[in-house]
């Protein structure tokens, strides 16, 4: 049931003017050997081989170590690769926080200011979704997981059993440093379901319905001291036993009351921490993760508490879906904006599938469902954790499948372990001239882009575990990428950061920065041309329009610049994604650009008018 249950809450007013980065943090930097993470602190490491160990940062992606290829099945007829049945998801790289805090100077001068945080809470898993507990930072992010173990092992619930242990104090410190550098830090929330290992299931799985925690999950069936027959079984999210979700209450319009509370005490710690009796500098919001399968009634009421700690804090829902009526109804400031821009993008930009006409047109009336305060805070990514990475959208865009009535494929055939013909290549020269235009125009678009981490770098990968590659660094000297999980013969491909790329993604960044008309000013297509792949798109501001213009086809194309809304003067092109010089020409209602192939240039011109009031975007 989700019914609105409180008036919109406003979006604050520096998330519109921020290009957010996301952090795998297990994948993005080894500050801190001496954190690794040990095989006993896997997921099941009973069925993980005694000779487990971390695995080199630098090495091939798809080559195995010996731990891994130990339990291989010879002769067995399951399709899927042994790479991804054994092994991979119990590696470790051993990425920590002080990883993070030694590469806020990288962040800095690629021109990102908020850093959006993969869930870093106490888990086993390589991606936490399945929480130990919340109200601490894994212990293997910080420096004494030892020490912190043993300082957390008796909390429960109750705050009054919570200490303050290294990992997080060591990112409370994170959290300062990347303040004092003009970040902003949101960090994910999951507060849908836990791990096993979470102290109420571990309780819950003990003592059955003795335990006070047996309101807290959805158990189907409890085991009877009585009855040897009888199983203890649960809801798992979406049918993984490892994720046991947290009930709803009676009428299913709220959380549980156990875990309600549990959540608005964790939430209260990261945005307001006091430690040893003094305020710390606490995060800047949230990111919610399978935030639709909540009950509105808990978020709005979630999001309220929210803002009464924290009036400016941003928090972002993950859906998948239609997302209008679920960010004003929940109280979130924005989304993940998957439907409204990452599938119009991929249908248009990067598997050239739908004419520009219906690009144009998805984009303005998904945009437009949302509140017009809303619009610039949007998270306008294309890849993420939950996706293959850009780069290898593109290259595999001839595998996206396009259903009778027109709409997009989004996650369809992006993975290796399911798709024998999914191309594991480096990029070539034209996937990276699409993957510049894509970059291109989610800088000039309205809403705040999202890069996911090494994207910048050069890096690309197909769908989990592939996307989730160790992050390649400049100081880092990687293996080539030789080995195909598939038994198939490859050419080795160069991994080494691209330095090429990270300058372009550098040099779009700052322009967005640079024009406040891109975070806020109105959005109009030009002239979209379905036969040729071309269009154009003006952003009008009080003293300077910009507008980028494209090329997705295969052939140069004249594209031409005309609006009752373009009154530039002495228009520059600015940025060019070939690198090349490009020169307007004017004529009678406008003005031509000729570009070739897969080229997007952004121009850009001073208007000499009064202020004008332009609507909403």
């Amino acid at each position: 049931m989700r019914l609105a249950t409180a008036a919109p809450l406003p979006a604050p007013a520096w998330a519109a003017r921020v290009i957010w980065y996301q952090i795998f943090p297990e994948r993005f930097r080894n500050g801190d050997p001496s954190n690794d993470p040990t095989r006993d602190s896997l997921e099941d490491p009973a069925n993980v081989p005694q000779n487990w160990r971390i695995t080199p940062w630098t090495g091939d992606w798809y080559s195995r170590d010996a731990w891994e290829t130990a339990q291989d099945k010879p002769g067995s007829p399951d399709k899927v690769p042994n790479f991804y049945k054994n092994g991979v998801l119990d590696r470790r790289y051993g990425g920590d926080l002080q990883g993070v805090l030694e590469k806020l100077d990288y962040l800095h001068d690629l021109g990102v200011n908020a850093i959006y945080f993969n869930p870093i809470f106490y888990a086993r898993s390589l991606h936490k979704y399945d929480s130990s507990n919340l109200q601490h930072i894994d212990p293997y992010m910080g420096p004494d997981p030892k020490g912190d173990l043993e300082l957390i092992a008796n909390e429960d619930e109750n705050p009054a059993t919570w200490h303050w242990t290294s990992a997080d104090r060591l990112f409370l410190k994170l959290v300062a440093a990347a303040h004092r550098k003009g970040f902003h830090v949101l960090i994910d929330g999951v507060f849908n379901h836990t791990g096993r290992d979470f102290f109420a299931f571990r309780d819950l799985k003990a003592k059955q319905q003795a335990s006070r925690y047996k309101d807290w999950y959805v158990v189907n069936s409890w085991a009877k001291p009585s009855d040897p027959a009888s199983k203890f079984t649960y809801k798992g999210w979406w049918g993984h036993d490892t994720l046991p979700v947290f009930a709803a209450n009676a009428d299913n319009t709220d959380l549980a009351a156990g875990p309600k509370q549990y959540v608005l005490d964790v939430t209260k710690r990261w945005l307001r921490p006091v430690v040893d009796g003094k305020p710390a500098q606490g995060i800047d919001g949230w990111r919610l993760d399978a935030a639709d399968e909540r009950p509105a009634k808990f978020w709005t009421e979630w999001n309220a508490y929210v803002r009464s700690l924290k009036p400016d804090a941003y928090t972002c829902g993950e859906t998948w879906k239609p997302a209008a009526r679920f960010v004003a109804d929940d109280g979130f400031s924005a989304c993940m904006n998957y439907f409204a821009f990452a599938f119009p993008v991929k249908g248009f930009l990067i598997d050239a599938r739908i004419p520009a006409s219906r690009f144009v047109m998805l984009l303005d009336s998904r945009r437009k469902a949302f509140s017009p305060s809303v619009v610039p805070v949007l998270q306008n990514l294309v890849d993420s954790h939950d996706t293959d990475r850009l780069a290898s959208m593109i290259v595999n865009r001839r595998l996206a499948a396009y259903p009778p009535d027109g709409d997009i494929s989004y996650d369809e055939n992006n993975d290796v372990r399911n798709n024998n013909t999914y191309d594991i290549r480096k990029p070539d020269a034209g996937d990276r001239a699409i993957q510049r235009i894509v970059v291109l125009f989610q800088m000039t678009y309205l809403g705040a882009p999202v890069v996911y981490y090494g994207d910048e770098a050069g890096m690309w990968g197909a769908h989990d575990p592939d996307c989730r590659m160790p992050m390649v660094w400049k100081d880092l000297k990687f293996d080539p990428q030789a080995t195909d999980p598939r038994g198939i013969g490859r050419s080795p491909d160069d991994l080494n950061f691209d330095a090429h790329l990270f300058a372009f993604y550098k040099s779009a960044i700052a322009f967005r920065k640079a024009h406040a008309v891109l975070a806020d000013g109105p959005v109009e297509f030009l002239n979209p041309n379905d036969s040729n792949r071309t269009l154009a798109m003006l952003r009008r501001g009080d003293s300077e329009e910009i507008v980028l213009a494209i090329n997705r086809g295969d052939q140069p194309r004249v594209i031409h610049l005309s609006s009752p809304h373009l009154e530039w003067t002495d228009p520059q092109i600015a940025i060019s994604t070939d690198g090349s010089r490009h020169t307007l020409a004017r004529d009678s209602d406008g003005w031509d650009i000729n570009l070739p192939p897969l080229t997007a240039v952004v121009c850009q011109g001073m208007i000499p008018v009064l202020p004008r009031n332009h609507g909403p975007p």
